[in-house]
């Protein structure tokens, strides 16, 4: 059989391949006549034949039928086959193949080999891919090299230790004596895999970590040589010396220093001179500044160090690398909640990062942004956001408007800067119209100014459906406002009951319009029966909606026509203005629902529950509760649940009046966090009898899917002895079984 080609012949064979199917055949062809070669036991060109295999497999070729050729080359007693069958084995093996326990045997033998080069090439591939069963067998190998006074096999013993303590990390105490004197040695290569082995021990074991603390002294002494030595061209690069080393020390010194006051105070100063004198006009000196700053924030450093470590991020973010501006906002950024007058004061430097042309530093210096937000900056911070709201790419959008909406709540901007959000148009999340209803509900005093800004909006534009829903609502809730020209804060607009009726009915029958939006602009509607005069409009055009497509529509018109016909009594009281809406720190914005099962299109659309209305189990054990007794008027809760979703719970009101008079226009609200969903069904009557002759009972379905701990807020109006009477109460005290 003639000699097979070399290697260098076979690269520049397929490098001259002008397609992908002429390379494929080539490759096909060649790996034909290496399968007739390894069938025939050629032991002459079995080395070249695998390096041939091994550079198909790198361009992406099958090559699995040379494995066990690897190990055959492995037991060889050349060294050019064993390198070239020990590189075949980390190419083509791994742990989860049993060809690779064939190997065990071999690479005991060659780490026991008189060869220095030899032992190394078994090292490396036991530290490459042998499985815990191999580690279990070779670790007292790998002990006793570790313990040699050969730096070339201590420093490959060390690594090799480590995928060791990986693979079978009990059998991490064995290492233990082996590292008194790692530290010691002089060369880099072992010093530097000796902090990586050090390294690895401290984050997989506490009791390592304690006994490693003693440490401290040494690595801050290696790290100080460091610094101040000369010039030392084997390990100088770009003029600091081993930065690679200084980093690596850097790390485990923050592990060690971690919550323990002693090794913190032992680094302090060595990191502060680190911190000084590294040079900072390469990125050598960046590595190792950042590597610093992240070790003087996990340690326990004094408060002068952690503002020299944020002065280091804020040069950062001057850097022209676009790499060092994101390390540094990134940084900044886990930092600002534990040293945020520090960060304060590089606040313009991190606004600036906002016009950046890279997408990724914008997306980080707006989340940092939004971080340093406090009550004494509001205002320019909210300046210089809206600004950037204004500009940004639409992929911001949803993100800021939401961050504004939440900064504005928290240190009370008030409505009128968080109607600049209309800018951000239809790309702003769904949480932010609930969340800009709450703050206008709660900004008494700019109720005529927002309503009249979002009518003028309306009347420019109605594509942006967030914007059209959230005027819907206020001129539902504000219409009377409007009309009469009431604001203050500019000048008013003269607009008539007929101007605003239209503008609500365009929106009814606009295409733009999404079936959501429709519903916020017939709720409206239908609020406006009780603030306008033009009952007999507003009652035609919720009449035609009763025959619509829209089933949700069509189910909101049919019910408030059943408003105007038998329960036009109650009208006004069920479409009076929403109170105050309060918003929890974890659960939202509380929806205050209306008496007669219908939500207000400001809060969370419910799902209907009314197909599992008829599926119900008594709470058996669970006693009735007392949520309300006050002024001779009796509150109690009985409790069921639902079947089949137990995650419903049925609450059933009982109200009774102890006083000698009748309580007449008795309705009952309640609230729940936005965690739950809660629907109220029409009470038995809106009368409550004198002397306890009666009760009114109405029924609540609360869907709890979380499992939370109920929390209710309740609202009580009824007219008592001619005076009518209103009262808030908070019920917090729900049995356990009834949420659980």
């Amino acid at each position: 059989m003639p000699a097979p080609i070399r290697l260098r012949e076979l690269i520049r064979t397929i490098r001259t391949a002008r397609t992908q199917a002429e390379e494929r055949e080539m490759i096909q062809k060649e790996c034909a006549a290496i399968r007739s070669s390894f069938r025939e036991e050629d032991n002459t060109y079995r080395c070249r034949n695998v390096a041939k295999l091994l550079y198909m497999h790198m361009l992406g070729y099958p090559a699995h039928f040379g494995q066990l050729e690897c190990l055959k080359l492995i037991a060889s007693q050349k060294f050019t086959d064993k390198r070239i069958g020990y590189l075949g084995a980390m190419l083509l093996l791994d742990e989860r193949q049993d060809v690779h326990l064939l190997m065990t045997n071999c690479i005991k033998n060659d780490l026991n080999h008189s060869t220095q080069y030899v032992q190394g090439l078994a090292l490396c591939t036991l530290g490459c891919m042998g499985s815990s069963e191999m580690c279990r067998d070779l670790a007292g190998e790998v002990e006793k090299l570790l313990k040699t006074s050969n730096s070339y096999l201590r420093k490959k013993a060390a690594l090799c230790a480590v995928h060791v303590i990986r693979k079978v990390p009990e059998l991490m105490e064995m290492f233990l004596p082996a590292t008194k004197n790692l530290l010691s040695e002089k060369n880099h290569g072992v010093l530097h895999t000796s902090v990586v082995l050090l390294t690895e021990m401290c984050e997989r074991s506490p009791d390592m970590l304690a006994h490693f603390r003693k440490l401290v002294p040494q690595l801050v002494r290696i790290l100080k040589n460091l610094i101040m030595s000369g010039y030392s061209p084997e390990h100088d690069v770009s003029g600091i010396s081993d930065p690679f080393l200084q980093v690596r020390i850097l790390r485990l010194l923050r592990i060690l220093g971690k919550s323990d006051d002693d090794s913190s105070e032992a680094m302090n100063d060595i990191l502060a001179q680190v911190a000084t004198n590294t040079e900072t006009s390469k990125n050598v000196g960046n590595a190792i500044l950042y590597e610093t700053v992240l070790t003087i924030m996990d340690i326990k450093s004094e408060s002068g160090l952690r503002v020299l470590a944020i002065n280091i991020l804020g040069r950062f973010l001057l850097n022209n690398d676009k790499n060092i501006r994101y390390v540094a906002l990134t940084s900044l950024l886990k930092t600002v909640q534990t040293d945020h007058n520090a960060v304060q004061r590089h606040r313009s430097t991190i606004v600036d990062c906002l016009k950046d042309l890279d997408v990724s530093i914008k997306r980080r210096a707006m989340e940092l942004s939004f971080a340093l937000v406090n009550g004494n900056n509001i205002r320019g911070m909210m300046k210089e956001l809206l600004y950037f709201l204004d500009s940004c790419d639409p992929e911001f959008k949803a993100d800021c408007a939401s961050g504004v909406f939440l900064a504005a709540e928290k240190y009370g901007t008030g409505t009128q800067t968080s109607l600049h959000i209309v800018t951000a148009g239809s790309y702003v999340r769904d949480d932010s119209v609930p969340n800009l209803i709450q703050l206008i509900t709660n900004s008494v005093e700019m109720h005529a100014y927002t309503v009249q800004r979002l009518y003028k909006a309306l009347l420019d534009d109605i594509s942006q459906q967030p914007l059209v829903q959230v005027a819907s609502w206020c001129i539902g809730e504000y219409g009377d406002l409007l009309v009469s020209g009431q604001c203050e804060e500019e000048e008013p607009i003269q607009v008539t009951e007929d101007e605003v009726l239209d503008v609500l009915e365009g929106l009814l029958v606009s295409n733009l319009s999404t079936p959501v939006t429709r519903g916020y602009a017939l709720t409206a509607i239908m609020k406006l029966s009780t603030r306008f005069s033009s009952v007999n409009r507003i009652k035609k055009v919720v009449s035609i909606y009763g025959s619509s497509i829209d089933v949700e529509l069509q189910q909101r018109a049919v019910e408030y026509n059943a408003l105007f016909k038998k329960y036009d009594h109650m009208r006004p009281a069920l479409l009076e203005r929403m109170p105050i809406m309060e918003k929890t720190a974890t659960n939202g914005p509380t929806e205050i629902v209306q008496t007669n099962g219908e939500t207000e299109p400001s809060a969370v659309e419910l799902p209907r529950l009314n197909s599992l209305l008829r599926y119900r189990i008594i709470f058996k054990g669970i006693p009735p509760m007392t949520a309300y007794n006050k002024n001779g008027l009796k509150i109690e809760f009985t409790f069921e649940r639902a079947n089949p979703n137990p995650n419903i719970a049925v609450i059933t009101i009982h109200a009774s009046n102890s006083t000698e008079a009748d309580m007449t226009d008795f309705v009952f609200q309640a609230a729940v966090p936005k965690t739950f969903q809660l629907q109220l069904l029409s009470p038995s009557s809106n009368v409550v009898p004198a002397l306890n002759q009666g009760t009114v009972t109405q029924v609540i379905r609360v869907l709890n899917p979380q499992k939370q701990q109920l929390r209710m807020r309740i609202k009580l109006t009824y007219t008592h002895k001619g005076s009518p009477v209103q009262d808030l109460a908070e019920v917090n005290n729900f049995p356990p079984q009834s949420w659980q």
